[in-house]
């Protein structure tokens, strides 16, 4: 997978911290998060497992998704994970 618009959810653990991103490599951003190669809020609270990501036609189009999730409620991003990933796996591994 090399470049192309994505958002992501990552999770420390099933039910834990979250946090939402935007790219336009997922396999790079997200190796970057898993190897603390990015400072702030996903080092601090060790969210490193990707749990839900969607690909997307154009950067344009993955920000605007970027900001939906944001602005969504945390139950609404849970249920989001869960329909695609409802033993909150790391999916990391099937992008690579």
């Amino acid at each position: 997978m090399d470049k192309q618009p994505a958002v992501y959810i990552l999770a420390n653990r099933r039910n834990g911290t979250l946090y939402a991103g935007v790219t336009s490599n997922l396999v790079k951003r997200v190796w970057e998060h898993k190897n603390d190669l990015v400072e702030g809020f996903t080092r601090r609270y060790a969210v490193h497992m990707l749990v839900y990501y969607e690909l997307l036609d154009t950067m344009d189009a993955a920000i605007t998704r970027e900001k939906q999730i944001k602005a969504g409620s945390r139950a609404k991003k849970i249920q989001m994970i869960e329909s695609m990933n409802i033993g909150w796996k790391d999916l990391y591994d099937s992008i690579v």
